[in-house]
């Protein structure tokens, strides 16, 4: 495939450039802490000025604080961002509750919710994954039990990404425990400040705290913020995690981490001669290479579904699939480059590169985990994809 992208296309990629250079802090790629407070208060700020430009939601209709926006231009903004390192948080409402609640949610939860969702307002968090219902997500026992006018939620979320920042979180509830597992759950809204929630942090191996335990002890949750219809509640999380597991941004940080690898093997010298020069390392950074854009035209083919009007379902989960453990390989493979080096941390005076793929070994084991195991992305794409059976 030829791919040759729209003059206009170029033309916003340029002014999404110009803009990310205007605003990133020139000292930022020495600066800049992995998962830290600072590095988030940093991520917020910038989400308030993207909101502005209303370039936080390019793709939403105008009607929702979107500029309805092609899926390619979605595509190039998040690439940008990624590549660049520019800092932006807004937890999952962008990306995964708001699209949902277009999708299911009635004409004045739309009102009420989605402008604060563009306008960054307010973080959200994912509250799906449980201590016994991960990958198997139709399998989570968190009770919502109706009491008059509210939900009534007992039980425990684990690995919730900025939980602790978190105004509101996308959530999924048992209803009717009763009722065959994937048909009585519901989804919901729910204040992540009410009493009766309590969030733990979660140190991970890198020592960054991004994702947490959250328990919920008879929490109140008016019945307003239930979501769809009751007990259908996983038909929606499921179209809510085709939306996680389609983007291009892994492959852009893969493509930004490559690049640096491969300038830093052209700079360094061993027995006499650069890294470059090395037929192993060579071979190794051309395997990375075409790895890398294998991948990105992956991402694209899911772009491309989305942009006529589909839901990518096995195409996300072979996105998801190969994004994630590209990135494990090419970590894998920046160690064994840098060598002993590999190991020194951000702030260590010989740490190559601020010490990036020390990070980011220890960063990626999660990804073949999280959002769907490979093992559960796998299954999709051959019952969904292949037509095989269970």
């Amino acid at each position: 495939m030829d791919f040759v992208w729209k003059p206009e296309d170029e033309a916003f990629r340029k002014e999404v450039r110009e803009f990310i250079q205007a605003n990133l802090p020139s000292d930022w790629e020495e600066q800049a802490l992995f998962g830290t407070d600072e590095t988030y208060e940093v991520g917020r700020a910038n989400a308030k000025k993207l909101a502005e430009k209303r370039w936080l939601t390019l793709a939403w209709p105008k009607e929702y604080g979107g500029q309805g926006a092609s899926h390619w231009q979605q595509a190039i903004f998040n690439w940008e961002n990624t590549y660049w390192r520019f800092p932006v948080h807004v937890g999952q409402g962008i990306s995964l509750a708001g699209p949902t609640i277009m999708i299911y949610g009635t004409p004045e939860q739309k009102a009420h919710w989605l402008p604060r969702i563009a306008s960054a307002e307010e973080m959200w968090c994912q509250l799906f994954t449980e201590p016994g219902a991960g990958s198997d997500l139709a399998a989570l026992q968190t009770r919502a039990v109706r009491d008059g006018d509210d939900f009534v939620i007992s039980g425990q979320k684990i690995f919730t990404s900025f939980g602790h920042h978190a105004d509101q979180g996308w959530a999924g509830f048992r209803t009717d425990p009763t009722a065959p597992k994937h048909r009585g759950i519901s989804s919901f809204i729910v204040n992540m400040h009410l009493p009766g929630i309590t969030i733990r942090p979660m140190i991970n191996m890198a020592g960054v705290h991004e994702v947490n335990e959250v328990f919920f002890d008879d929490v109140r949750v008016p019945k307003e913020n239930l979501i769809g219809e009751e007990n259908r509640g996983w038909y929606q999380m499921a179209a809510t995690l085709d939306f996680e597991r389609s983007g291009v941004q892994r492959y852009a940080s893969a493509t930004r981490m490559l690049e640096e690898l491969v300038e830093f093997a052209k700079e360094t010298r061993l027995n006499g001669h650069t890294l470059a020069k090395d037929p192993a390392v060579r071979s190794k950074l051309a395997q990375m290479f075409i790895e890398v854009e294998v991948g990105k035209y992956i991402g694209f083919k899911t772009i491309s579904i989305q942009e006529h009007g589909q839901v990518p379902n096995r195409e996300a989960s072979c996105s998801k699939i190969f994004g994630a453990e590209l990135t494990q390989r090419l970590a894998n493979t920046g160690m064994s480059v840098l060598g002993l080096y590999g190991q020194l941390k951000k702030g260590s005076k010989w740490a190559a590169m601020q010490g990036r793929f020390e990070y980011q070994y220890l960063n990626a084991v999660v990804g073949t985990i999280l959002a769907g195991s490979s093992e559960i992305n796998r299954n999709i794409i051959a019952s969904r994809g292949l037509g095989l059976p269970r």
